[in-house]
């Protein structure tokens, strides 16, 4: 091997490279209190592409010359989702703790597949999803795993749900598919669910929606009316359009009278079970056989982490009906076992470590304290909406996301939103609700205020049709 690349990794390792990547971040983060500057890129795809379009390097370059680069033409032109008037989707300006510990996590660069291979990450995922399944209501039997994010997390519970009604699928398929009963709010992350494991899509069952929630009498409608058994019910908490929740106490004893496996999708909204001011939402929610818990969303760490909570640990231990002799060894692994029976990937990031870190750092009362703020900021933005003549609300807020209207046309409400995004001062979504076009704002940063609503939307009005 060539000297000079060895000699490279070692100078790495120093101190002053580890500052030249921190001190970035530290300024990239300090620059986004700053609500004068951009919150995003006034370039289009192709600029963008331009600028990366260059052959692959072959040699080596002075970290130096590459800080500079990521400082002049990365940082930028990213969305900086830390400036106050990023309102945009659900991604997290994120605590600055877990932020430093991702560097640590890729020093360690445990992998969470078998305990031999992450002694000390294995039992601190065992005990965080301890502390999460406790929170959820769940007795001594529960168990869990942390995943990439929601989508992970619903495929491996429907994958539990069609392993406990059709035990012998892993080995012989699915020949007569089951039915997938959710919401027509629910997430694509079901259906493409359901799309991967087989089952196809004309095997789901969409339930009407009231005030945007899953409507409990059409769901016992829609099950009573089921010509095949029920795989799974899948009700929401906190939907990704509206941030609503689904009445998960009259859907959960509608399950449990039935035997039915329901699976609760609270990536965005479970975070509510911190918030004595909120936990009333997800009342019921210890019903669910299974749970989706995004600490990247509502808990604001950085991605990637979401969770997926199971009732009983069996459930998950069944999902996955593989045996690899040198990984899983058996031993004393049912004290605690490896974590790579109970997830979709083999190569596991130790992402746990920087939610073990956030909740040590800030608490479950400080994180609770961060929801609320997100949420009476978007009750705010909902309060200005409302008092605004240019503009009217489509719903009453139940989280961190509000979705109204500015009075006139589809294309109108299309056109404010690309131009206020366009000028820098703001960035917000757009959606469509009861086939019209809606503006959609989702408060992620703790830095966003009061003010900062009232000054975007008075930005959103100033845009000329």
């Amino acid at each position: 091997m060539p000297t000079d690349i060895l000699a490279a990794l070692d100078a790495d390792c120093g101190a002053d490279v580890a500052h030249a990547f921190s001190a970035l971040a530290v300024e990239y983060l300090a620059a986004t209190r700053d609500r004068s500057t951009r919150v995003s890129t006034p370039h289009s795809r192709t600029e963008l592409a331009a600028r990366f379009a260059e052959p692959l390097p072959h040699h080596g370059r002075p970290v130096a010359e590459i800080v500079a680069r990521l400082r002049d033409e990365v940082l930028p032109d990213c969305n900086h989702l830390y400036h106050p008037r990023y309102i945009g989707h659900q991604v997290s300006a994120p605590l600055p703790a877990a932020i430093w510990m991702e560097s640590l996590t890729a020093a360690f660069n445990q992998s969470l597949a078998v305990w031999e291979m992450s002694p000390v990450a294995t039992v601190i995922e065992h005990q965080v999803i301890r502390w999460l399944t406790t929170l959820a209501g769940y007795g001594p039997d529960a168990g869990g795993t942390l995943t990439t994010g929601g989508t992970e997390a619903t495929f491996t519970a429907l994958l539990a749900a069609r392993a406990a009604l059709l035990p012998d699928s892993w080995t012989n398929g699915v020949t007569n598919p089951p039915l997938l009963v959710c919401g027509e709010h629910a997430h694509y992350a079901v259906t493409r669910a359901v799309g991967a494991l087989g089952l196809g899509l004309r095997s789901v069952r969409l339930v009407p929606s009231s005030a945007h929630r899953m409507d409990p009498q059409a769901l016992l409608a829609t099950l009573e009316a089921a010509d095949r058994p029920v795989m799974a019910v899948v009700a929401t908490a906190g939907s990704t359009a509206t941030g609503s929740f689904d009445d998960l106490s009259a859907i959960g004893e509608i399950c449990a009278t039935r035997g039915i496996w329901l699976h609760i999708d609270g990536a965005h909204g479970a975070a509510a079970l911190l918030s004595p001011q909120h936990r009333h939402r997800v009342r019921g929610i210890e019903h669910a056989s299974s749970i989706a818990f995004d600490p990247h969303k509502m808990m604001l760490l950085p991605l990637q982490a979401g969770t997926l909570l199971v009732r009983d640990a069996r459930a998950l231990d069944a999902a996955f009906a593989q045996h690899a002799p040198y990984l899983f060894h058996g031993s004393d692994a049912d004290a605690l076992p490896d974590l790579g029976v109970r997830s979709f990937l083999c190569s596991r990031r130790a992402d746990v470590l920087k939610l073990w870190v956030a909740l040590q750092r800030y608490g479950a009362d400080g994180i609770a304290a961060l929801y609320d703020h997100l949420c009476d900021t978007a009750r705010a933005l909902y309060d200005a909406v409302c008092a605004h003549p240019a503009f009217e609300p489509v719903h009453e807020p139940e989280s961190n996301i509000v979705c109204f209207r500015r009075r006139g046309s589809d294309e109108l409400n299309r056109h404010v939103r690309e131009s206020y995004n366009r000028s820098g001062a703001g960035w917000i979504t757009t959606t469509m609700l009861g086939g019209r076009r809606v503006l959609r704002a989702t408060i992620m940063n703790p830095r966003t205020t009061a003010g900062d609503a009232r000054t975007i939307l008075d930005g959103l009005a100033a845009v000329k049709p």
